[in-house]
């Protein structure tokens, strides 16, 4: 099984989405880094299936562009991705790795084989280098949800990290808790001492928050029409400006003060768990900097579950971020080695289903419950996404995508209520038979619906896609 850091799960990028964009991003920029640059004359890429049938919707041509480019998805500053993307399209070149600049026309260069998939991944891509003496490469790689990246002829390979507790089933991380008497957050953390020490993975968690909070608050302070053509209006800006009318701040800090302070009936409360998970996916849609959690399409759950536990958890702590990430962290590994991150397989029990799995187990933790009651909530909040389709209209991570985060995160909140007043012993369904069953799940679900824009909601809303 693969040995998953935290920092697998929880990766900082650029949306709209993981496995369309920031897969690709990741696998241009290993195909620089794997061909001989000082002899390059021309390249091209062929996209398949899912990325071919919703790339232009999900940016995968402009990903690929600023992978080949040179650019870093986690360092580029926002503000230069579309005049970075400008700049290639108007000019016919690019900058391969930053370092050897060629001709390069992105209309001929980026070719969709909307008809044509690859064996191993319906996310397939192959990049092909045309060397001056004649002779060229090809590698093809697989972008399987989340961020992560197979290149092929390593589809099998297996991590040689050893952990002091490795973990592949929820019956082992069970073992572990029980053996050594402690929470999931705590057995998470003395594996991850296998990567980096202990205060590494405090600050780089923190990170992870911090990133994860400035999202929300430049989504809830941004207003306007989302780009694509759909003609999306953002929410979550005027939300938070009613919710909080007259009430003064001067950065996120304060603005998560003023919120703590106010209201806390269960209306008001629902309205700031949408108003932080509509946020995020704005942010998230309009090409901006979110935190893959598990994927991008459900960046906004897990920020939203612990953005509520921060303003409305009586018990909060500051020591609960790296608790709730660890935790959420682990499920998410759990759902992937299990079965699936990746909508283009899953369908959106995959994306959505995944993350509130992955929040109700956190909060749950953070709350006080035990790591069986934790376990317990992860299973309700999968139970109940089953089966939920992925078609995104006119393949834009916009509708239903930014809705379906408000109710991910509502959801777990729920299973987490639940599981905290029920004795996990008489639960009839443990953790790994869900994700067995929703492995099963996604290998009955028809292909129409599994983030091609074939089925669904995508085939009754008409749109002219626009890049985004």
């Amino acid at each position: 099984m693969e040995r998953i850091s935290v920092f697998d799960i929880f990766k900082i990028g650029i949306g709209p989405s993981s496995s369309h964009t920031m897969g690709p991003w990741r696998a241009a920029q290993r195909f620089v880094s794997e061909i001989k640059l000082d002899q390059i004359e021309a390249v091209q890429v062929a996209l398949y299936g899912s990325l071919a049938k919703t790339g232009k919707g999900h940016g995968t041509d402009l990903a690929v562009l600023l992978g080949l480019n040179g650019d870093d998805p986690v360092t580029i500053p926002v503000e230069a991705v579309q005049p970075t993307i400008d700049r290639i399209e108007n000019t016919r070149t690019i900058c391969l790795g930053g370092k050897k600049t060629i001709a390069f026309d992105p209309s001929e260069g980026i070719v969709f084989l909307y008809d044509q998939s690859l064996p191993y991944h319906a996310n397939g891509l192959i990049f092909r280098a045309f060397y001056k003496d004649g002779t060229g490469e090809s590698h093809t790689y697989y972008s399987v949800g989340g961020g992560f990246v197979v290149k092929e002829g390593e589809e099998d390979q297996v991590s040689d990290t050893r952990l002091p507790f490795p973990i592949d089933k929820g019956e082992d991380l069970e073992k572990w808790c029980k053996q050594e008497g402690r929470q999931i957050h705590e057995i998470v953390m003395l594996n991850e001492l296998s990567w980096r020490n202990e205060e590494q993975v405090r600050s780089d968690l923190m990170n992870i928050w911090e990133v994860m909070k400035q999202c929300i608050y430049t989504g809830c302070h941004t207003e306007g029409t989302l780009p694509g053509g759909l003609g999306v209006t953002r929410r979550a800006g005027p939300m938070s400006q009613k919710l909080l009318i007259n009430k003064p701040y001067q950065n996120a800090d304060e603005w998560i003060r003023q919120i703590s302070r106010g209201g806390h009936t269960f209306q008001e409360i629902l309205k700031w768990v949408s108003c932080f998970a509509l946020a995020v996916n704005e942010e998230n849609a309009a090409f901006s900097r979110v935190v893959t959690a598990p994927t991008n399409g459900a960046a906004g759950v897990i920020p939203a579950v612990l953005m509520y536990h921060v303003c409305f958890s009586e018990r909060y702590l500051e020591t609960d971020i790296v608790k709730f990430l660890l935790t959420a962290g682990e499920m998410g590994s759990l759902f992937k080695k299990g079965a699936t991150i990746s909508a283009a397989m899953g369908g959106c029990q995959a994306e959505i289903g995944v993350s509130s799995a992955m929040a109700a187990a956190a909060l749950t933790e953070c709350l006080g419950g035990n790591f069986e009651q934790a376990m317990m909530a992860a299973e309700i909040a999968m139970e109940h996404h089953l089966g939920m389709t992925c078609d995104p209209i006119g393949g834009l991570v916009q509708v239903p995508c930014i809705e379906r985060n408000t109710m991910g995160a509502i959801k777990a909140i729920m299973a987490s209520q639940i599981a905290l007043e029920s004795d996990p012993s008489l639960a009839k369904v443990s953790l790994d038979t869900v994700i067995k069953t929703m492995k099963d799940t996604a290998f009955d679900m028809n292909h129409k619906y599994k983030e091609t824009a074939d089925g669904g909601l995508a085939i009754h809303i008409s749109v002219n896609v626009v890049e985004c």
